[in-house]
């Protein structure tokens, strides 16, 4: 579901984003070009995806000499994104990260995930990694010349297949 509030913001509005940020629960919330996004923490099954995919992925991306993190915010304060993992050439440092080598997301029930993609190709995401817990499935999806994604089977980045991590996540029982 989706409610869009015009400017000017409510004083409501404006102490209810407030009150998230002094709870600590608005560690998923996200600015597109100034539209404030509020998002609920993940469900348990997008929580235990995310937990086996960095187990999974950690050979892989130290062997590429990537940095694994978990959520970070990519873009800057008035215009960004907040993946569930990224993976970084060199460790990053600060509130505002303006790109990454590869992006995770892992789908939720009403996510914005495939709408992030045009924002990842503008910041320079060499490939995004989606993963469906729903579905079962992992995806890979590499960046062309004209800044947009194309699936692929494999990351050239980690030097694996999507198949392959669909079959290494011990993925819960559908619920």
């Amino acid at each position: 579901m989706k409610l869009v509030i015009l400017d000017p913001r409510p004083p409501e509005l404006q102490a209810l984003i407030d009150r998230r940020q002094q709870l600590g629960v608005d560690l998923y919330d996200e600015v597109w070009k100034g539209s404030h996004h509020v998002v609920p923490a993940p469900n348990a099954e997008h929580a235990y995806v995310g937990h086996r995919l960095a187990i999974v992925l950690d050979p892989y991306a130290r062997a590429a000499g990537l940095a694994g993190t978990d959520p970070f915010n990519l873009g800057e304060p008035e215009d960004y994104r907040v993946p569930d993992r990224g993976y970084h050439r060199g460790a990053p440092s600060g509130v505002w990260v303006a790109t990454a080598a590869i992006v995770v997301e892992i789908v939720s029930p009403d996510d914005e995930t495939y709408e992030k993609f045009d924002f990842y190709a503008r910041h320079g995401v060499e490939e995004l990694l989606i993963a469906d817990p729903a579905e079962r499935t992992v995806a890979f999806w590499r960046r062309t010349s004209d800044e947009r994604y194309e699936l692929t089977p494999a990351s050239a980045l980690l030097g694996v297949s999507a198949d392959h991590l669909t079959a290494a996540i011990d993925w819960p029982a559908p619920g």
